[in-house]
């Protein structure tokens, strides 16, 4: 009898900007100058001081497990850094380090969800949740939003779209791809809905950090119950490294720590080591001065989409991206893309990658490219437009 794939990967979707990545690195190998603004990855390389930390450990020789929560002393930096970030007293009891917040994500669904729950989500947001909550036999339920919320879900969505299979709500602020916020009281309100209503709050925070204009506020703020992702890869700037974390409610850590044990065993331990010095002040005074960095590049790309016809409803306010509309240009953002690509050789992403909900129309540039890239980037862009 032939063997067949399970049933629940009929359900899990492919990256499509990976398509196009893939073209993008052939078209590199024939020679050609390929400006990246697709993927999600900061272009500043992981801070010396970061660096020396995972060396250190890796010199000494004895890279061996940790607990499966995690080095205490990280779990206890962390806890730390939500006290002085945003006046949060946690017990690092409930911090489990985790193989990027990929790994948070998987512990989180795989200690609360049952199959057959929903996890309410919005659309458009990052593809991979979606992914997650079915690869533990549970259902997404994408609600719809636009600029009318900042491409947020609402306390008010949340009530109308919340029914008997509900079992959460996740959400990303700031969020990929539209880099919006919710504000503190909305964000207030929407965990509070999800508690009256007897369900999970996940909060992807994995973009905290990266915030320009207002302040971001952590689910923790408002709620001990609520499950927060986030992750060294983004603000951090360690993505290959491979550190997340997640925070549990004080009934999930024991369920954490057994799922943990089985399904991770621990986190890549230099990894770990590295980003404990991620919280040195020198380290963090660098990390300021890249957000600043991003910063202007999100002004640069932001005015100069809108002067070649481009609509942004929300400007974004975290996270290193611009969700764009360019219904002007095309009903297929995904073949604008590929077009664009194989033109004038710039990549990005298609809205395809985040839902259905106007993604043809839809556009995201990731601002991870120097001012000079991207500057080059706008002019050969200008010129697929005009022809």
């Amino acid at each position: 009898m032939k063997q067949q794939v399970a049933d629940r990967m009929q359900g899990i979707s492919a990256f499509y900007v990976m398509e196009l990545l893939q073209r993008a690195k052939q078209l590199e190998r024939e020679g050609r100058d390929i400006i990246h603004m697709e993927i999600g990855e900061p272009d500043f390389p992981t801070p010396q001081g970061v660096i020396e930390a995972g060396r250190a450990l890796l010199k000494t020789g004895e890279v061996k497990y940790t607990a499966a929560a995690g080095l205490p002393e990280l779990r206890a930096c962390i806890a730390e850094h939500y006290q002085q970030q945003y006046g949060v007293k946690l017990d690092p009891k409930r911090v489990f380090i985790t193989p990027g917040a990929s790994g948070a994500f998987l512990l989180a669904f795989g200690i609360s969800l049952n199959p057959g729950e929903q996890v309410m989500m919005s659309d458009p947001c990052y593809p991979c949740n979606d992914n997650f909550v079915r690869l533990f036999n549970g259902q997404t339920q994408f609600v719809n939003v636009d600029a009318t919320t900042g491409y947020q879900l609402t306390a008010e969505l949340i009530a109308q779209n919340w029914h008997a299979a509900s079992k959460g709500v996740l959400i990303a602020s700031p969020s990929n791809p539209t880099g919006t916020l919710l504000g503190r009281e909305d964000f207030k309100a929407a965990i509070d809905r999800v508690h009256n209503l007897g369900g999970c709050f996940y909060s992807d925070e994995i973009y905290h950090g990266l915030i320009y204009d207002q302040p971001a506020v952590s689910a923790l703020a408002f709620s001990n119950d609520a499950f927060v992702i986030n992750s060294f890869s983004k603000f951090f700037g360690m993505t290959g490294w491979r550190v997340g974390w997640l925070v549990v409610p004080d009934e999930f850590v024991e369920a954490a720590e057994k799922l943990a044990q089985n399904i991770f065993i621990s986190t890549p331990t230099h990894s770990q080591y590295a980003a404990l010095a991620s919280f040195t002040p020198e380290n963090q005074a660098e990390l300021e001065r890249r957000r600043l960095e991003f910063k202007v590049r999100r002004d640069f790309l932001y005015e100069n989409l809108l002067k070649l016809g481009f609509k942004i409803a929300c400007k974004p306010e975290g996270a290193f991206y611009i969700y764009a509309d360019c219904g002007a240009f095309t009903n297929d953002s995904f073949q604008f893309a590929k077009d664009l690509l194989e033109k004038e050789g710039v990549a990005v992403t298609p809205g395809r990658d985040f839902g259905i909900y106007q993604a043809d129309k839809h556009i995201r540039f990731a601002y991870t490219a120097s001012i000079d890239r991207m500057a080059a980037a706008l002019k050969r862009l200008e010129r697929f437009l005009c022809q």
